[in-house]
């Protein structure tokens, strides 16, 4: 060590050893750590930080090795508990660290060992009688996660202070970050090397002649380990040729003489279990104090900034920021950067600060490339202030084996994390994308949540996903932790799915997780979950289970027709789920309450659904079709549905919601004369039966469908019948009935859409009454009994041209009228959506196109 070294470590009183104060991701106190260290030149580099991170450190010199990066501890038998060591580019600890490996000087980490910290976190006693359950430490109490002091005597459940923030309120400001910036991280170069550290020590020391040494073990005992560890070092190099970078709160008690035998003592007896440790990216936005990081900061993106910046931070922060706010298609010139510098500069100079900081530059953007708003600020601060900065490790780093062969997937199909969230869309007829979807729903069932399953645009095909990536910092801890069920992505969830089935709790909970063995393609879990649900299928005589869970059996075999998967025995289960459900549902409806009626309702739409999508399935090989009850293979299953749906509709046991929406069921799919339609709701609104019944069947009859929606408004704007029939029983009940009824009819009605509520309204104003057109006028407008043909036939040159079909000739020629389905008349073929099952071709034309997208049959106008 050089002699301003000496003289400094001399000067501090230190025993031999460098001791450098810092705070833990801070560029103020990186800077003067890189300063410090080529001054005094040490020997030995020791570095707060879990020792079985010795081994790792000389990756932190490897080209691949990206900060930000973590040091991630895990319990070898138990991944999940585990703890991580941020570090950021301008942490002072990275720094050492790169200083010392570039130079080949030894690095070494003092802190308590992970093995010690972890066996802690699990509730064990340690040498301090502290007791910690499993699950109820605080993210920020995390053992590798930097911990601020408590009050003297204050015990384990003490409010810590901030020593930051009682030096800045001690100086007269009310910021703490504020203070750090004037006082640090605007300080300039030069000068004494080792002064801003002499003073952070004595600022520490008067802090903990006030506040104690802590007043928790665990600071306690994490010092004495430091003590010892430091002793070993300077044994080994020299007293006086070893550097120590620690937060700069344990200085005093680093300083402090202490025997080894009292050191020891604090120790022993310590619980310890066997641990591993690994380099693993970190991000920016895990570093800021929104996350719960013990020792975050607000705005690691700003501080990465005038870390890196060699010159004018400020000029250069504004000129990111007008980039920013270009690429989001906002007007910023170069004479609003020169604007924002001098607004940012004048701020600081009234505020009587050495150099315009984050609130002097944030105030200048906010007036002058904002334009006063904050809502292009906020994404300023999201993007910019925090960060989304990925690190990266190389992969020479120690990792599990399901960790590996997700990275070689990964770099296989080209899914890269990042720590933005973005938008992927797969289409899975192309084998890249079907094998990306693959891999992220194994994933999702592994817990590793890397990918949510988003909306997709512009198609409802079961060919076509959407995903939403983001790939955080814990998920490597979910990886580490689904590592006992396999060595490879396919073995882990392939295990995690079979022992999810034996221990699912419910029936649905097993049909959900077929259907998730069929979207990750899982054939060797899917025999162990269909035997699990084929066993519980037959042991529940709950018809609402059973009801709940087939839908979830039908789209797994529509999945598995997308994917090329063999799904011949789920369809045999999902057919003799059917049957069970039509058997019991009859019964099962009768005799309930508003509640489990309404639930009821449900069922019989998600039965509904899956019935359209159900009745074509053939089940057993394709030269052999099975024997089918209706006498037909596509209609069999519907027609048994159809039956059950007639009985439901005139069982006067039936609740009024379910019995209402069976008959409307039965109206959408033609399977009823409006005739009939309306007799059935007569007797149900007759005068003879309790109004409530009768508001609860109109609920069921013209509520939103399964899908949601207003198709039942819309059905009673075009059958002013069925309108008469509700307004004539509407106006007939009793006034204290009408106040019972009410709730029910206003939660009916306010789910249409504001235009049929309108229409519906206008409808009654003018006095719709029975099955006739409305009193007192010719009809609705816009409504007649029969198409007018010469009108339609006017649009069609326009919807041509719409759909880019327009010829010099646009007039199509005469076509005949239109006839009925069902009597003869050979239907032009259809687009249908393999999800839902729903006819979506059109039936004014003969002429058909091809979405050369996803592939579609589209009717067009002919």
């Amino acid at each position: 060590m050089t002699g301003a070294g000496v003289e400094a470590r001399a000067a501090a009183g230190t025993g031999g050893a460098l001791l450098l104060g810092v705070r833990h991701h801070g560029p103020g106190s990186a800077r003067a750590v890189r300063a410090a260290l080529d001054e005094a030149r040490p020997d030995a580099v020791l570095v707060e930080g879990p020792p079985e991170a010795d081994p790792l450190v000389h990756l932190a010199a490897d080209e691949g090795m990206r900060p930000p990066v973590a040091l991630l501890a895990h319990v070898v038998d138990e991944p999940g508990r585990s703890a991580f060591w941020p570090l950021a580019e301008f942490s002072p600890e990275w720094v050492a660290i790169r200083w010392a490996v570039e130079r080949g000087v030894p690095v070494r980490f003092i802190d308590l060992p992970a093995a010690h910290s972890l066996a802690r976190a699990d509730g064990v006693d340690g040498a301090d009688g502290a007791t910690e359950k499993p699950g109820e430490r605080e993210e920020s109490e995390e053992p590798g996660e930097r911990e601020e002091p408590v009050a003297a005597g204050a015990g384990e459940d003490a409010v810590r202070i901030d020593p930051i923030a009682v030096l800045a309120e001690t100086a007269g400001y009310d910021d703490p970050e504020r203070w750090w910036e004037d006082v640090v991280e605007h300080r300039e170069a030069g000068g004494d090397a080792f002064a801003p550290f002499e003073a952070v020590s004595d600022a520490m020391e008067a802090l903990r002649e006030v506040y104690g040494d802590g007043g928790h073990g665990r600071d306690l005992v994490r010092e004495a380990h430091m003590r010892l560890r430091i002793r070993a070092a300077q044994k080994e190099f020299g007293p006086d040729r070893v550097a120590v970078v620690c937060g700069a709160w344990h200085v005093p008690a680093l300083r402090r003489k202490a025997t080894v035998a009292a050191d020891r003592a604090l120790l022993k007896g310590l619980p310890k279990v066997k641990a591993e440790m690994t380099w693993v990216p970190w991000t920016h936005r895990r570093l800021s104090r929104a996350s719960g990081y013990g020792a975050g900061i607000a705005s690691p993106g700003w501080y990465g900034h005038l870390f890196a910046a060699a010159d004018r931070p400020v000029e250069r922060w504004m000129t990111k920021v007008a980039g920013l706010l270009r690429d989001e298609d906002r007007l910023v010139s170069s004479a609003h950067v020169i604007e924002a510098v001098r607004l940012a500069d004048t701020l600081a100079a009234m505020r009587g600060r050495p150099l315009a900081g984050l609130s002097e530059t944030t105030d200048a953007v906010r007036a002058v490339m904002c334009e006063g708003s904050d809502v292009p600020l906020a994404l300023v601060h999201d993007r910019l202030v925090v960060g989304d900065v990925l690190g990266e490790v190389p992969e020479s780093a120690p990792a599990v084996p399901l960790q590996r062969d997700l990275t070689r997937a990964q770099r296989r199909l080209r899914l890269k994390p990042e720590a933005l969230e973005r938008e992927v869309e797969l289409d899975l007829r192309k084998e890249t994308d079907a094998a990306r979807s693959t891999l992220l729903h194994r994933l999702r069932l592994l817990g590793v949540d890397w990918g949510r399953p988003a909306r997709s645009r512009g198609s409802t095909g079961t060919f076509r996903e959407t995903w939403r990536l983001r790939w955080e910092p814990e998920l490597s801890v979910r990886v580490a932790e689904a590592g006992v069920w396999g060595t490879t992505v396919l073995g882990a969830a392939t295990g995690k799915a079979s022992a999810d089935a034996v221990g699912a709790a419910g029936l649905s909970d097993v049909t959900a997780l077929a259907e998730r063995c069929l979207l990750a393609e899982l054939p060797e879990a899917l025999p162990v979950v269909m035997r699990v649900l084929a066993d519980r299928a037959a042991l529940d005589a709950d018809v609402g289970h059973l009801a709940q869970a087939l839908p979830a059996l039908v789209r797994s075999l529509r999945y598995g027709d997308v994917r090329g998967t063999d799904t011949g025995a789920l369809g045999e289960v999902a057919l003799g789920l059917a049957e069970r459900v039509f058997v019991g549902l009859p019964g099962a409806c009768a005799g309930l309450d508003t509640d489990a009626a309404l639930e009821m309702r449900g069922h019989v739409d998600a039965v509904h659904q899956a019935v359209g999508l159900l009745g074509d399935f053939r089940a057993g090989p394709a030269e052999e079709p099975p024997a089918d009850p209706g006498g037909d293979g596509t209609r069999g299953i519907r027609a048994r549905w159809t039956s059950v749906l007639r009985v439901l509709a005139r069982r006067e046991a039936v609740a009024g919601v379910v019995q209402g929406r069976c008959v409307r069921l039965l109206l959408d799919g033609g399977e009823l004369a409006d005739g009939e339609a309306a007799r059935l709701m007569g007797l149900a609104l007759s005068r003879g039966s309790e109004p409530a019944e009768g508001a609860a069947w109109i609920e069921g009859f013209v509520g939103g469908g399964p899908g949601g929606g207003s198709g039942g408004g819309m059905l009673l704007v075009h059958d002013e019948r069925l309108l008469g029939l509700v307004d004539d029983w509407l106006s007939g009940v009793s006034d204290d009935a009408f106040i019972d009824v009410l709730p029910l009819l206003r939660r009916t009605f306010s789910a249409y859409e504001p235009g049929v509520r309108r229409t519906l309204g206008e409808l009654v104003r003018r006095g719709t009454r029975g099955a006739g057109p409305v009193a007192g006028g010719g009809g609705v407008p816009g409504f007649a009994e029969q198409i007018d043909v010469a009108r339609a036939d006017a649009v069609v040159p326009t919807v041509r041209l719409l759909l880019g079909m327009a010829h010099p000739h646009p007039q199509p020629p005469p076509q005949p009228p239109a006839q009925p389905r069902g009597h003869g008349q050979q239907q032009p073929e259809a687009d249908t959506d393999t999800e839902t099952g729903t006819n979506t071709g059109t039936d004014i034309g003969t002429e058909t196109g091809t979405d050369t997208e996803n592939g579609d049959l589209v009717g067009v106008a002919g």
